[in-house]
């Protein structure tokens, strides 16, 4: 569920970048992307969007 939300964020635009809407949360970008990559996702950077 938090991939679809952070994806959703992403992708309608409400921001520009993972680093801005983790800044926005007050979370570190670096802890989402291992979190998820722990569960199998990675971040892809030109598509803004975890796979």
């Amino acid at each position: 569920m938090l991939v679809s939300a952070v994806n959703m964020l992403l992708r309608d635009g409400e921001f520009e970048s993972l680093e801005e809407l983790c800044a926005y949360y007050d979370r570190e970008a670096e802890e989402v992307k291992q979190t998820l990559k722990a569960n199998g996702f990675e971040y892809d950077e030109e598509q803004r969007q975890f796979k």
